[in-house]
């Protein structure tokens, strides 16, 4: 099978993130999408002037995933990263996947906004060397990929949200959210609610 790796904080997961992972699947590019809660983004700086102290426990996060995609075809909550060191690089994370499941195929996923500081990842030519990558667009941001790498790294067309998990932790767009990660949210108190 061919699954997409569409890593991330999730904090919290929301619809626009949902709809972007069923639209592969229903556009024929993947057969599965392995949504990826990262226990800790490697480029995120963990001092007081880091977004990354926002960041609920990676239990909570993982639970709220796990809520939102129950019961949808083809689109999985996988918590493989939290078996390896800490921060996990997604390089480690595709070599270890490709180790543990050889009769998958694997491809990464990012957002135009990683693909413009995607030079900054942790060996990403070795990324982009093992790994197909497809790019989604984001508000504001441009995508370019050089012809030399375009055999390997793709534009894909997937329906374009103007919502972050930013905005949801600041009490702005919860209509974004699933109705049981809401409740999930309220009933444990997290980003103030």
């Amino acid at each position: 099978m061919k699954i997409a790796i569409y890593g991330g904080s999730f904090n919290p997961i929301h619809l626009g993130h949902i709809n972007l992972a069923h639209s592969l699947i229903e556009q024929g590019l993947v057969d599965e999408v392995w949504l990826m809660v990262s226990p800790q983004n490697p480029l995120k700086r963990n001092d007081s002037t880091s977004e990354s102290l926002d960041i609920s426990e990676y239990t909570h996060r993982l639970k709220m995933a796990k809520l939102a995609c129950k019961g949808i075809a083809g689109i999985w909550v996988s918590d493989f990263e939290s078996h390896l060191p800490v921060p996990s690089y997604t390089i480690t994370t595709l070599t270890e996947l490709s180790a543990t499941y050889p009769q998958h195929q694997f491809c990464l996923v990012i957002g135009a906004d990683n693909w413009e500081r995607f030079g900054r990842w942790y060996k990403s030519e070795e990324i982009i060397e093992n790994y197909p990558l497809m790019v989604y667009r984001r508000p504001g941001c441009e995508i370019v990929v050089p012809e030399k790498l375009s055999e390997r790294v793709s534009v894909v067309e997937t329906p374009l949200y103007d919502v972050s998990s930013t905005e949801i932790r600041n009490h702005q767009k919860t209509d974004m959210l699933t109705p049981s990660v809401l409740k999930y949210i309220r009933k444990n108190h997290l980003y103030g609610y």
